[in-house]
């Protein structure tokens, strides 16, 4: 219980710190959508016409009931569908008509107003059509379970609307007539006569359907629409052998398949093999033995003793894997063996109660025959049963007298539009369509956005988080000319992470990667070599990207002149390619223009060579990658590169290829030392989990251009 407390908290914690990254950015389009459609909805309200409302209240007295002769009149009731039918009086139609008749509202242009073509109206047509629009403005309701009936009016004039509630009291209480209680007594004595002996009919049909039951052994369940026990009983029975044949099917299959990979020598096709825990743990035991064994070899030759003990030692890994996978494919056979024998049985369950089935079928058509006829006993019974009750309920229900005990008042004002509730209506309203926005747009981002989607779900340390400069075409150029920006730190923060604080084992190649193109890939790469020559290392940054050549549109050097290409190709030397920078201890060797060709480039002894002669000339060799996803030299480059960063678009790049690249590079064996995020909204949770006080140190980066 404590666990599951504990988790249920920290799911919280997570919900309640997305939403507060999301409010942190998109605040200004939740407080934009608020704002507007409050405004819209507290313009509407004003434009609204206002709506008076009268009320008159009528209480309905079973006490003054002339037709009660009872001793108790104090202990005398009226039941609530006769104070309904009153309330159904007072809203008819024609008590409507009355109301139009006496205060003359088929003349008020508030009630009725002509058709601007067609024929001219009747004198009827005109009274029925502000009847109708008197009763939409009318409404007339028991209050709660009194004897009370409140009638209200609504209109554009107070006066109005009190004067035609204060009518409908007058038009009701004249037309109020009573019941003749001697003829509803009469006709109650004769219903219960003839509901005796329609019983009687009743109670003998049921006897016949129970007899009839009885002798066939028919067992029908509680349902309404006469199902048996037997029908009831084969349906559940018949997913069941359904579910059993199909799973039977299933494993039979597996079992099948695990044969042919087995005769094969394919096991380690055989997905169950694959999954096993047993055999996995086996084969990485194996992986570490053959490279204990490779290492000894390599060492101390095939003739060392601990070597023939470790090649004992894998010869029993290898054998302990061939029985697991052995005993995986016998264990496909037992559940194959199992789901037929359970599947036979049930269709041996089946077969009986489809035989069962078949007998009362044959019964349930004289079955059939006796419960219509006890069923139109039993409805003529119900009828008669109901018509007696309104008869007893007419005999003890006389007619209600009534009486006035609120008279309308001129409302002082109105009662709708309700300015004040429809304002914060309009408000809440806002504030919600402005939710609603904001999330649409969250769920529309793909793109990776967190810490944890780094650390947890790619298995990488966040080196660090690049704040997006927005209105800057060139932000590595920022390093130069604001030093002491968020930008500049964050970029020294990935230096002292890659080379170590106190300077050991450094390494000497950097490759900087990405999934996609457009990530910031280049701009980073440029701008990390320009951290490292700010710190006094000698930095050479070479462009490798030859299809793109992205380098030559931001680097400030001199890029006509031979670069990558032609090195590869052995048309130029290291000294003719390598170009200085505006920093002095920062070259580069660009690519002239985008280049295309099916040959292998770095396929050849020329990129090792190349790196090499830099390598003894530079302290740093940072080397600006094609994009992984989609081409094949970013990743035997990557493999060449004592380090690897990972450079991801935050909000933009999605994880399916963020862990496509981080896959294959830990697959071609590269040191991929971590990855950052580049163009990060500094409003943002992944900004703020890795400056968690960036907030407190806005005094030490100078220059609003620096912020996001």
């Amino acid at each position: 219980m404590k666990v599951s407390t504990a988790s249920y908290e920290a799911r919280l914690a997570d919900v309640i710190a997305k939403g507060k990254d999301v409010l942190q950015r998109r605040w200004k389009m939740l407080l934009a959508v608020t704002l507007l459609v409050t405004a819209l909805g507290v313009g509407a309200t004003f434009l609204l016409k206002p709506y008076y409302q009268g009320i008159a209240r009528l209480q309905i007295d079973p006490k003054q009931n002339p037709l009660n002769h009872t001793n108790n009149d104090a202990q005398a009731q009226l039941g609530s569908e006769a104070i309904e039918t009153e309330v159904s009086v007072i809203n008819s139609l024609d008590t409507a008509r009355q109301v139009v008749r006496r205060l003359k509202l088929d003349q008020d242009p508030e009630f009725f107003k002509p058709a601007p073509s067609g024929p001219p109206l009747t004198a009827d047509q005109k009274l029925d059509a502000a009847a109708t629009q008197l009763s939409q403005v009318t409404d007339v309701a028991r209050e709660k379970l009194t004897y009370i009936i409140a009638i209200k009016v609504a209109s554009l004039n107070a006066d109005k609307a009190a004067k035609i509630a204060n009518e409908y009291t007058s038009a009701y209480m004249d037309g109020k007539v009573g019941i003749d209680i001697g003829t509803a007594a009469r006709q109650a004595a004769f219903f219960d006569q003839q509901l005796t002996k329609m019983g009687d009919d009743a109670r003998q049909a049921d006897e016949k359907i129970a007899k009839f039951e009885a002798d066939n052994g028919i067992v029908r369940s509680n349902n309404k629409d006469g199902e048996t026990i037997t029908d009831q009983q084969i349906a559940p029975l018949a997913m069941q052998l359904a579910t059993s044949e199909a799973l039977s099917a299933e494993m039979r299959a597996k079992h099948v398949a695990a044969q042919r990979q087995l005769s094969a020598g394919k096991l380690d096709a055989i997905t169950e093999v694959r999954n096993s825990v047993t055999i996995q743990d086996l084969r990485r035991q194996r992986a570490l033995q053959v490279q204990t064994l490779t290492d000894m070899a390599n060492r101390y030759g095939p003739r060392y003793p601990d070597y023939i003990k470790a090649s004992k030692q894998l010869a029993d890994i290898d054998q302990q894997l061939q029985q697991e996978e052995i005993r995986v494919v016998q264990s496909l056979r037992a559940d194959a063996d199992a789901a037929d024998a359970q599947a036979g049985s049930l269709r041996g369950s089946m077969a009986q109660l489809q035989a069962k089935q078949t007998a009362d079928a044959r019964a349930s058509v004289t079955l059939a025959s006796l419960q219509r006829d006890a069923d139109s006993k039993h409805a003529a019974y119900d009828r008669m049963a109901a018509t007696t009750m309104d008869a007893r309920q007419a005999a003890q229900n006389s007619m209600a007298q009534a009486r006035v005990i609120d008279v309308a008042k001129v409302p002082m004002k109105p009662y709708w539009p309700r300015r004040d509730l429809m304002v914060l209506v309009s408000l809440v309203l806002g504030l919600g369509i402005g939710v609603g926005v904001i999330t649409a747009q969250e769920l529309m981002v793909t793109g990776m956005m967190t810490v944890a989607q780094v650390e947890d779900e790619l298995g990488l340390p966040l080196i660090t988080a690049i704040p997006l400069l927005r209105g800057n075409d060139m932000p590595a150029d920022m390093l130069m000319d604001k030093p002491t920006s968020q930008f500049a730190e964050a970029l020294r923060n990935a230096r002292a992470t890659l080379m170590g604080v106190k300077g050991e084992l450094q390494p000497k190649i950097i490759a900087m990667t990405s999934s996609l193109p457009s990530e910031g890939k280049t701009t980073t790469a440029l701008a990390l070599a320009r951290t490292m020559a700010l710190n006094g290392q000698r930095t050479i940054i070479v462009d490798v990207d030859v299809r793109r050549a992205q380098m030559r549109n931001i680097i400030d050097a001199d890029v006509s002149g031979p670069g990558t290409v032609e090195l590869l190709r052995g048309e130029t030397t290291l000294d003719e390619a390598i170009q200085p920078t505006r920093l002095e201890l920062l070259h580069s060797i660009a690519v002239q223009k985008p280049y295309f060709t099916s040959d292998n480039l770095f396929g050849t002894q020329a990129i090792h060579d190349i790196l090499e002669g830099l390598s003894a000339r530079y302290d740093v060799v940072i080397l600006d990658l094609p994009p992984l996803v989609g081409l094949a030299d970013g990743r035997f480059l990557a493999a060449l590169a004592d380090a690897t960063v990972l450079a991801i678009r935050w909000s933009y790049t999605p994880m399916n290829a963020v862990s496509s690249a981080v896959g294959w590079l830990r697959a071609d064996g590269t040191n991929l030392v971590g990855a950052l995020y580049t163009m990060v909204d500094q409003k943002s949770q992944a900004y703020n989990s890795y400056y968690y006080y960036s907030n407190k140190y806005t005094d030490y980066y100078e220059g609003p251009a620096t912020k996001g």
